[in-house]
């Protein structure tokens, strides 16, 4: 199996790339303007991962596009900034959250599906974000399979397209303070394998 790894020009990009290597898969790490997506082969890859950054949705390259033309054909799944593409992409409002969670840990929900099949509830991960999607501008087409409580207030930490295998995480599983998120890894790429 073959991953597209798109570096949103963040050092845990790296940190990802170890992670779906674990998993004996082979890895391309493309930068965000490297290609377009016209240049891309499809044919090259299986599924493409859509990796954290340090800027926003509108500033992200290829991510927009290659989410757009390519998520009824390939499994994706982005992680922090490739998450919040993904609801950038279907017309989501991205806001600043309340509380900025730069290296802060978190207790979150799940549904224990799909990328959380066998993961306990409550989930311990690591946040690293400023931005969240809008929970109240959600495309009809997603369902939101993680949350956290803030402040009364239901925060988006994972998304799940109903039809396609289009998934994305606002937290980072490659971070050695989120449990078993090679767990999350696994799933999503037994996903791919299942396609």
């Amino acid at each position: 199996m073959k991953v597209c790894l798109i570096d949103n020009y963040d050092s845990f990009t790296y940190n990802v790339e170890h992670l779906l290597k674990t998993q004996d898969v082979q890895v391309e790490v493309i930068r965000n303007d490297q290609i377009s997506v016209d240049e891309l082969d499809l044919s090259n890859y299986d599924a493409f991962v859509l990796g954290p950054g340090p800027s926003n949705p509108s500033n992200a390259g290829i991510c927009n596009d290659l989410i757009k033309y390519f998520y009824k054909v390939k499994p994706i799944l982005g992680i922090c900034l490739g998450h919040q593409c993904i609801g950038y992409s279907f017309n989501s409002k991205i806001i600043r959250a309340k509380n900025i969670m730069h290296g802060k840990t978190s207790m979150i929900s799940h549904n224990k599906q799909t990328i959380f099949k066998g993961l306990k509830v409550p989930y311990h991960v690591m946040r690293y974000h400023s931005l969240i999607i809008d929970s109240s501008t959600l495309h009809k087409d997603f369902e939101i399979i993680a949350s956290v409580q803030e402040n009364s207030e239901e925060i988006i930490m994972a998304i799940k397209h109903n039809k396609y295998n289009l998934f994305g995480v606002q937290f980072h599983p490659e971070s050695i303070f989120s449990e078993q998120g090679n767990k999350i890894i696994a799933n999503f790429l037994e996903i791919v394998n299942e396609q």
